[in-house]
């Protein structure tokens, strides 16, 4: 009876040690495998290998999941790959673990709410960046991520007040983009007829950026459609005064808006001065279409002649070509002259991005491609 009691006694306890050595070994084996895996990972970075790297890491992050450094550095892997719903994974994960400090949080809440902003789901990166407002060391950051997302939700009132905050509290300043925000709530309010309202928005961008040219070119827009062109001379009249190189972007305005209140000589004038100041396609194409409408074909003609003296190209060239032509239809050599010049004028140039080089068709207040404002030259490239 003693024995049987004492078998009882001694079996459990060897299977626990049996256990706990087999463990031991395993965390042995586990430890000694870790620094290889570790550094064929590294290896594999170096090597421009990020699919194999990734694969190491993710074994060692197995082996050991305290290794906080190891989920940034795949987090930041799968988000550079573009595999952001891993990312966002990896960064969860931290965010889920109570051991972790409270910097590591917020490195982990900062890195979670980039993967949801790379990948386009901006109510999630919003909250993400919202709750990292209380955090000194990331408090600045998180707003300019926030400045990002408010403008591209065209949330307009939200980026004036990230944009006035950071003004006071960055030392930053962000008086032209706030100008533009003020801009685009008065094409909201303008879009629902809100014309005081516009007036209003446009107004405070020119208080927080007096050299709004934006500003001023809708003030006189609004002035029009008032059917009050004196007024929309005055605002219109400023812009050359702010940017010169803008005027082309009024200049048909300013000059329809002369005719109707009877001052053709002004229009006239504004056109040479123009093409004395800033020549190119836009004020010629301009200044052709007033002149055959006041004064006649024959009229245009000598103005081609003579800027064709002045300053000779393609596109000057074939409009006398063509009037020339429209005078004389039975001309089969003009007819000719013209066929052989069309292809070469007969493409507008395009607007360029100082920033990034993106091309669009038409002058953008707003770059599609990398989101700079007034990045486009109101000249078109070939003009440049």
């Amino acid at each position: 009876m003693e024995f049987e009691l004492w078998y009882l006694i001694v079996v459990p306890v060897l299977f626990v040690a049996g256990w706990w050595f087999r463990g031991l070994d395993q965390r042995q084996r586990e430890q000694e495998q870790r620094p290889g895996t570790y550094y064929k990972g590294i290896n594999l970075l170096l090597n421009d290998q990020p699919d194999k790297a990734i694969d190491a890491f993710i074994e060692v992050v197995k082996l050991d999941p305290e290794t906080i450094e190891l989920h940034h550095a795949l987090g930041n892997l799968f988000s550079r790959r573009g595999e952001f719903d891993r990312a966002v994974r990896i960064h969860n994960h931290l965010l889920n673990r109570e051991d972790l400090p409270t910097h590591e949080r917020s490195l982990a809440l900062f890195e979670l709410g980039n993967d949801y902003l790379k990948a386009g789901i901006y109510d999630r990166a919003e909250n993400s960046f919202q709750r990292l407002l209380k955090e000194p060391e990331y408090r600045l950051d998180a707003m300019r991520a926030l400045l990002k997302i408010y403008c591209t939700e065209k949330e307009w009132e939200k980026a004036i007040d990230i944009a006035n905050t950071l003004e006071k509290q960055a030392g930053e300043n962000h008086q032209m983009e706030m100008g533009h925000f003020h801009c685009e709530l008065a094409v909201q309010a303008i879009r629902g007829k809100q014309f005081d309202k516009a007036k209003e928005q446009l107004q405070k961008a020119l208080e927080v950026d007096r050299k709004s040219v934006r500003a001023l070119i809708m003030l006189g827009d609004l002035a029009m459609l008032a059917e009050d062109p004196k007024t929309a001379l005055e605002h219109w009249s400023q812009v050359e005064k702010v940017s010169a190189e803008h005027l082309t972007l009024v200049m048909a305005q300013m000059a329809k808006a002369y005719e109707m209140i009877g001052q053709h000589e002004q229009a006239m004038n504004l056109i040479h001065r123009a093409l004395d100041d800033h020549s190119g396609v836009e004020t010629l194409s301009i200044a052709l279409d007033l002149i055959a409408k006041s004064e006649g074909e024959q009229a245009a003609q000598k103005f081609l002649k003579e800027e064709l003296i002045r300053r000779p190209t393609l596109w000057t060239y074939e409009k006398l070509a063509q009037l020339r032509l429209k005078a004389n239809p039975e001309d089969t050599e003009l007819q000719l002259l013209v066929t052989l010049l069309k292809p070469y004028v007969s493409r507008p140039g395009r607007y360029r991005c100082a920033h990034c080089g993106f091309v669009a068709k038409g002058f953008q207040w707003l770059c599609p491609g990398c989101s700079s404002w007034g990045s486009y030259s109101p000249k078109r490239e070939e003009e440049v």
